[in-house]
């Protein structure tokens, strides 16, 4: 009896060791289509390339910035949910500080691994990498929970925007004032 309860114990936390992370992009995507899909996001989240705009930023020949800074950003979780919306926290290097940022999203997937309807639904402060990783996490877990992050807004020292002073615009894909006419 004792060698049936361990051989059970054995087989049940095998068989838990190869159960997939569901927040885990290598779930959903190999290395190859991790590196295209970061670069499309950080083609969001990130600043323009130089001489682009927002309506020419996607044009072929701004992928090079985007590429070049690719080794700084990583994902850090990943979720597909049954409507097929993609949800991902994504780590993002500030300036030139030691300090990180992170960015918790959704959108739904195009062609080439082209996110469509795309929207940053927090960022949080400029914080260590390991605080960064830790309140990210918590955020990105609770917002595929809720659907939301409202009740979180006002905790400061994990989410800097959206506030009162920057809200997301998913027309613009960018962080701007309240009162920009493009908010609806």
């Amino acid at each position: 009896m004792k060698k049936f309860f361990l051989a059970s114990i054995s087989i049940c936390l095998i068989a838990l060791s190869c159960t997939k992370d569901k927040y885990n992009v290598n779930t959903y995507f190999d290395k190859t289509q991790q590196d295209t899909l970061l670069t499309n996001i950080i083609t969001y989240i990130y600043r323009k390339a130089p001489q682009s705009s927002n309506e020419t930023k996607f044009q072929p020949q701004f992928r090079k910035f985007y590429l070049a800074v690719l080794p700084k950003f990583s994902i850090q979780n990943y979720y597909i949910a049954p409507d097929s919306t993609h949800y991902f926290f994504v780590i993002r290097p500030v300036g030139n500080l030691p300090y990180r940022r992170g960015v918790v999203g959704r959108y739904k997937l195009g062609k080439n691994l082209r996110p469509t309807d795309f929207e940053e639904i927090v960022n949080t402060p400029h914080l260590e990498e390991k605080l960064v990783k830790e309140r990210g996490r918590f955020l990105f877990t609770e917002f595929i929970r809720n659907g939301n992050l409202d009740k979180y807004l006002p905790m400061k020292h994990y989410v800097e925007w959206p506030d009162a002073n920057l809200i997301y615009d998913k027309k613009l894909n960018e962080w701007v004032a309240p009162t920009h006419e493009s908010i609806q």
